[in-house]
C-alpha cells in the first residue's frame, strides 16, 4: 500500500518503540528472579541441564536473572545493544528448551522461541539512531 510506505522513514522510531517495550518487559520478568535469591537462581539455572550443563545451577540462574534485568535496561537504552541482544536470545533458547524438556510442547515454548528470534534479528539490525550506542 502506497499510504503505508511513507512509514519507512520512521524506522528508527520503530526500533525505539521495540527497544522500550521489550526492555521494560524483560526488566519486569528478570527483576523478580534477581530478588528471588539463591533458591530461585538454582531453579532457573537448572534449565542449563537441557544442554548438558549440570554444574553450578545457582550461578547460571543468577546470570539469567541478570541477563533479563540488566540486559533489559541496556536493551531499552540501546547500550551494548548487540551483545545484549545475543545474550537475551541465548537466554530465550534455554527457556524454550526448558519448556520443551518439561513436556510443554511447542505451544509452551513458543513465546521464548518467538522473542528469541526477535532478539537475534535485532542483533543484525542494530538499535537505531535513538540509542546510547549511536551517540
Amino acid at each position: 500500500m502506497a499510504a503505508l510506505s511513507s512509514l519507512s522513514k520512521f524506522k528508527n522510531t520503530g526500533l525505539l518503540l521495540i527497544r522500550i517495550g521489550l526492555g521494560i518487559m524483560f526488566v519486569m520478568h528478570g527483576y523478580p528472579k534477581l530478588l528471588g535469591g539463591p533458591d530461585r537462581w538454582e531453579g532457573v539455572g537448572s534449565a542449563m541441564g537441557n544442554i548438558g550443563i549440570t554444574f553450578l545451577p545457582m550461578f547460571w540462574g543468577l546470570l539469567a536473572a541478570l541477563a533479563e534485568t540488566v540486559g533489559g535496561v541496556c536493551f531499552l537504552l540501546g547500550l551494548f545493544f548487540r551483545p545484549v541482544a545475543i545474550a537475551l536470545a541465548f537466554t530465550m533458547l534455554i527457556a524454550a528448551l526448558s519448556h520443551l524438556g518439561r513436556g510443554d510442547g511447542l505451544m509452551g515454548a513458543s513465546h521464548a522461541i518467538e522473542i528469541g528470534v526477535v532478539f537475534l534479528g535485532l542483533a543484525f539490525v542494530g538499535p537505531g539512531k535513538y540509542s546510547v550506542d549511536k551517540r
